[in-house]
């Protein structure tokens, strides 16, 4: 892994159609991706309130 890389993969499913968590190192913010084939997409992880789950950051 690179040094100081934005996102940081927290969970991954599937070979094919692949969910996967990352988490955003500077905000905390959690996102999930989804990929089926050549299309996928990206959106922010939120709570059963609407709002975006937040990961604590590690003090570097």
């Amino acid at each position: 892994m690179a040094k100081n890389e934005r996102f940081k993969m927290v969970y991954s499913q599937g070979t094919l159609d692949v969910t996967q968590i990352l988490v955003d190192t500077e905000t905390g913010v959690n996102y999930m991706f989804h990929k089926v084939a050549n299309a996928g997409g990206m959106t922010p992880l939120l709570d059963k309130d609407g709002n975006p789950v937040i990961s604590p950051l590690a003090n570097n």
